[in-house]
């Protein structure tokens, strides 16, 4: 397959286009730029906001992976920067799409677990309602803005990802300092649920995704073994050999992040990843003790 993949400088993306190299797609970065090369196949000109595709032969898929990071404190002007990124910025990807013909086959675009707000310890799959909040309504927007994608026919799969884990980055590499030096600890309480998957197997759900015609909207992009986020810290410290005596009390979180620790970190989602499962999908990484243990152990 030809496969256009924005987002490709970054922590999924980086990792993902040699994946698929070597499973024998052909893989197109979208480039963005204010003074894009005259011969660049994909670019999204920064200068004028638009997406100008110029694919040669047939654009089979597409893996929507670019957006503005949520790890940042929420000023107003963040969060316009947060959803511009991923509603404009899916909106205007499937402008370009549907001019193709014959159009893609499928679009993966990314989403995220937090389109299910707070949710508390009720098990979340992909028929659950959406939740409140910025990042709710946030992928609530971001999923919309796919529907002149799917209106020309193309297969369109919402991957809503939880934590996604490596210590290359992300999430895992900003805990890391403050574990290996016995300062970690839980947030809060420490019983809200994080949802999380490991790098691999996201690589691995966007192969299934692609490869498996069943697969469309909703799709959970977690490990089946979600875990509390005192469970979190614990199974951290214990890969790295260090104590976790040191919780972060709510006020603290707060007030160090604002909405976004709030949102993010001490809301709770027991996501459950139900269409991958039906599909047969086999996670590498199903538990989070072996997966942290597998991957700090260099």
């Amino acid at each position: 397959m030809t496969i256009l993949l924005t987002g490709a400088t970054g922590l999924i993306g980086s990792a993902l286009k040699p994946f698929l190299e070597k499973a024998g797609h052909r893989v197109i970065p979208l480039v963005r730029s204010t003074r894009p090369p005259a011969n660049a196949p994909a670019v999204w000109n920064l200068t004028d906001g638009r997406i100008h595709l110029n694919v040669p032969g047939r654009l089979d898929g597409v893996v929507h992976l670019a957006g503005e990071t949520i790890a940042q404190r929420w000023t107003a002007a963040a969060k316009a920067r947060i959803r511009a990124s991923r509603v404009e910025g899916t909106r205007r990807l499937c402008e370009a799409l549907v001019q193709f013909d014959p159009p893609p086959q499928i679009l993966i675009s990314t989403s995220a677990v937090g389109i299910y707000g707070n949710r508390a310890h009720e098990p979340l799959d992909e028929q659950s309602a959406v939740g409140e909040g910025f990042l709710a309504e946030t992928c609530r927007a971001w999923e919309a803005a796919t529907d002149a994608a799917a209106a020309r026919g193309i297969r369109v799969v919402h991957l809503r990802l939880g934590i996604v884990l490596t210590p290359r980055g992300g999430a895992l590499a900003r805990m890391l300092p403050a574990f290996r030096l016995g300062l970690g600890g839980r947030l809060g309480d420490g019983r809200q649920y994080w949802s999380w998957i490991a790098l691999e197997d996201v690589l691995a759900v966007v192969k299934h995704a692609l490869d498996t015609e069943s697969l469309r909207g909703p799709v959970n992009g977690v490990a089946p073994g979600a875990v509390t986020n005192a469970e979190f810290a614990c199974a951290l410290a214990s890969a790295l050999g260090r104590p976790a005596f040191l919780p972060v009390p709510r006020f603290a979180v707060s007030v160090l992040f604002g909405q976004m620790g709030r949102e993010a970190l001490l809301s709770s989602a027991w996501v459950v990843p139900r269409r991958l499962e039906e599909t047969g999908f086999h996670f590498r990484y199903p538990a989070l003790r072996p997966a942290l243990q597998t991957m700090l152990a260099d």
